[in-house]
């Protein structure tokens, strides 16, 4: 046998009642022979749980699950805030429509256009020098941001975040599949850990309103500076580190995927002020149309690709990254016209905005609760496929009721019933990426889930900013947004109906 130390251990075979004392010769009664088998069998048990290594106590896996969703949780806040503060940062600094999607997806195209490194880099460095690298990042750009004298210097801040972001968003996944590798207890722990994170996005709205109202926009980014750096004690502290195992980064690779996603955001954030029709967003959609032509021929040859393209041949693994994509585009496209609409057509100042959001995000926290309750009886591709469906049927409702005289009430029961579904998606659909990627592809299969949800949000937003500024904002321009929003989660259900194996 072979102990937790590594050192070879023999245990000395039970004979059972013994009646004579071996070493000595000396006779045994009969409970004294009983005795000291007991004592053998009492050595063997010790010796088979220190070889087993059991799991960490209750106490420690809340601690632990508390340390990696800060992350998650601190990005989270900064992403609501600002739908809250966009309208805020756009009066102050002067942005315009186009300035201010910058400043919201700056941040997402550097977190998307570089996850996929990120997994990469977690898996040849180790996953938790990653993850503590990110979190540092993160930590200084949100300094960065919050002493920004115009809004330049905010969209480089901005980006930088998103670096940061791109770093620990995959890494932490990683973590916690490794401090929880049991798949019916990490089914809950990714429950209770969606819960933590859709909480912080619940309260995001409210906290950034009373934030922006009473000192500030500047205040948005001073809140990360406390999280990241408790992230950074605590991690050090109590999270294991992941063995480092080689893996080619894929330089080519990346740089396609990042010209053709940057490509894309410029023409998506300009074509609407500047015409589909002028010469830079005509020229950055041949640029992304190249990039990406290029992207996918380098794929297919290289012997490192950057996407596992062995794990697609995985059909669950496949709808998975569909479905995250559509769920972020709808989910995130909606929250940035939400904002907007409630402020510039309802006349809500910031912190009354803040409060009529809570309904729209407060209930996923409940959702990711009643999956880790329930996900494993109904299976993955169950519970995706009518979230899914009962978000898309929300915001149809949303489309149809749309009108200056809606009463509140009714916008914020249909956002509730909607979103609802939305806490049971997230959860899900990361059940079942993690089921098809397995421990061995951790690192990379989060990181490519996470990077199509977040090109979801990069398109989500910039496109549901074409569709305000086509319609012309108001309350048109929102219906026509929702429209879409529930378009894209229709497809999404049917994507996972279709795609999901059962046993996911």
């Amino acid at each position: 046998m072979i102990t937790e130390k590594g050192a070879p251990h023999v245990t000395a075979p039970d004979h059972g009642t013994v009646t004579h004392d071996q070493a000595h010769g000396r006779p045994q009664t009969q409970t004294q022979a009983q005795t000291r088998s007991q004592r053998k069998r009492k050595r063997k048990r010790k010796d088979k749980a220190h070889t087993l290594a059991p799991p960490p106590a209750p106490s420690r896996d809340g601690l632990q699950l508390l340390v990696l969703a800060l992350g998650f949780v601190m990005a989270s806040l900064d992403t609501g805030i600002m739908n809250v503060a966009a309208n805020d940062l756009r009066a102050r600094l002067g942005l315009t429509m186009s300035g201010l999607t910058w400043v919201v997806d700056g941040y997402v195209l550097a977190f998307a256009a570089l996850l996929l490194l990120a997994g990469s880099l977690a898996k040849r460095f180790g996953a938790r020098r990653i993850y503590l690298i990110g979190l540092a990042v993160f930590t200084a750009a949100s300094l960065l941001g919050a002493l920004a004298p115009n809004g330049g210097v905010l969209v480089a801040a901005r980006f930088v975040q998103g670096v940061g972001a791109a770093l620990f968003m995959p890494s932490s996944l990683s973590l916690l599949m490794h401090a929880f590798p049991e798949p019916a207890r990490r089914a809950k722990i990714l429950g209770i850990w969606s819960a933590v994170v859709s909480t912080s996005v619940g309260l995001a709205p409210t906290i950034g309103g009373v934030l922006v109202g009473t000192l500030g926009w500047r205040s948005i980014f001073l809140v990360n500076l406390p999280i990241g750096l408790a992230g950074l004690l605590l991690t050090r502290r109590v999270i294991a580190a992941v063995p480092a195992r080689g893996s080619a980064l894929g330089g080519s690779g990346h740089v396609l995927g990042l010209l053709a996603l940057g490509a894309l955001s410029y023409a998506l954030i300009e074509g609407p002020g500047m015409g589909w029709s002028a010469p830079l967003v005509l020229g950055a959609i041949m640029v992304a149309a190249v990039a990406l032509a290029g992207f996918v021929v380098r794929e297919r040859a290289a012997r490192t690709p950057v996407l596992p393209v062995s794990l697609f041949a995985d059909r669950s693994f496949a709808a998975a990254n569909v479905v995250g994509f559509l769920f972020n585009f709808a989910f995130y496209g909606a929250l940035f016209v939400l904002g907007l609409f409630l402020q510039t057509a309802r006349g809500a100042s910031p912190v009354a905005a803040g409060l009529q959001m809570l309904p729209a995000v407060l209930v996923i926290p409940f959702g990711n609760m009643l999956y880790a309750r329930f996900g494993l009886r109904v299976g993955n591709r169950t519970a995706l496929t009518v979230s899914l469906a009962l978000s898309a049927v929300g915001y149809v409702l949303l489309f149809l009721l749309l009108a200056p005289g809606l009463p509140y009430w009714v916008l914020a029961v249909v956002l509730a019933c909607a979103n609802f579904g939305s806490g049971i998606s997230s959860p899900a659909m990361t059940g079942v990426l993690m089921a098809a990627a397995g421990r061995e592809h951790a690192d990379i299969g989060s990181a490519t889930l996470n990077a199509n949800r977040q090109i979801g949000s990069l398109v989500g937003i910039a496109g549901m900013g074409a569709v305000l500024a086509g319609a012309g904002g108001g309350y048109q321009g929102a219906a026509y947004a929702f429209a879409l929003t529930a378009a894209a989660l229709a497809t999404a259900a049917v994507v996972s109906r279709l795609g999901i194996r059962t046993r996911a």
